[in-house]
């Protein structure tokens, strides 16, 4: 498993960084490439987030998620380092909250609804918990749902796209297949979410969550209208049972006032503007095999 992000404090500010390709999992690697690299800050995010998939097979993700990160701050320990240290949870640590408890906030109670959230559950309290007991600065990132170009096509903006792009290109017929439309999710650009991420590292408060959340919650019904309108061709739409999951949360909308009071952080980008930018993404990829 690789994906966690290493800024030692020599190459911090320059434009291209070494990459380092490892398994999160084996414990001896990871030490060898803290004890060469000494960081200032780690950004985790390495993680396996397809929510379906946690279903299939759920110890995969559970063993995935939870051993990369113990990995990381036992290394972090035993070769006496301090890091800034950002551990990505999830707001589907939170679960199904009624309407009248919208916007989530940080204390709003955890109730995981699925394998790949109870894996989130143990890396936030993880994180915490190292804080509390070693006083590792990690600060935790509780960010609600991304969208943006290059975003992986099993994710429902992009896979709407895509099916339009194909569309478009006359590779497919003019039929859209869809999961539940009716759920509401609150969408942030990936843009936003990535400079969250670097704004909750520098001024973040060590040992705190923090929502990533736009405060806004569109249906999926919403999204694909707003991009077949983005299309000049007439699409039909029909459901089908595979992409609906066994458990779906009505609503999910964030709070993110306390990441906005600590770090003046804000979105920058539209809700629509980022649906022609998947979009258009999908449509310059459209002739790849």
């Amino acid at each position: 498993m690789t994906g966690t992000t290493f800024f030692p404090s020599e190459t911090v500010h320059r434009a291209v960084h070494d990459q380092h390709r490892i398994d999160l999992k084996e414990y001896n690697s990871v030490r060898r490439l803290l004890a060469d690299c000494q960081p200032d800050a780690i950004y985790h995010l390495a993680a396996q987030a397809f929510v379906p998939r946690s279903f299939e097979d759920p110890w995969e993700t559970l063993e995935n998620n939870i051993r990369a990160q113990l990995n990381i701050i036992r290394a972090c320990l035993d070769l006496h380092i301090q890091p800034r240290i950002l551990i990505v949870s999830s707001a589907e640590i939170y679960g199904a909250v009624a309407p009248g408890r919208q916007p989530m906030s940080e204390e709003t109670a955890i109730r995981p609804t699925n394998p790949y959230s109870v894996s989130k559950v143990a890396q936030d309290m993880l994180g915490l918990q190292y804080f509390l007991s070693h006083s590792l600065p990690i600060m935790r990132a509780r960010p609600f749902n991304h969208i943006g170009p290059g975003q992986n096509d099993r994710f429902v903006a992009p896979a709407f796209a895509k099916q339009i792009a194909a569309i478009e290109e006359g590779r497919s017929d003019a039929v859209i297949y869809v999961g539940n439309l009716n759920a509401k999710r609150d969408f942030t650009d990936v843009r936003d979410i990535v400079r969250a991420y670097h704004m909750i590292v520098q001024k973040g408060a060590p040992g705190e969550a923090y929502n990533i959340a736009s405060g806004a919650a569109h249906s999926i019904r919403h999204l694909l209208d707003t991009l077949l309108h983005l299309s000049n061709i007439e699409i039909e739409v029909r459901v089908d049972p595979a992409r609906l999951r066994p458990v779906d949360v009505p609503e999910i909308r964030g709070d993110s006032s306390k990441l906005r009071r600590d770090t003046g952080w804000k979105p920058a980008y539209a809700f629509e503007a980022t649906l022609r930018d998947v979009l258009d993404d999908s449509r310059s990829r459209a002739h790849e095999v």
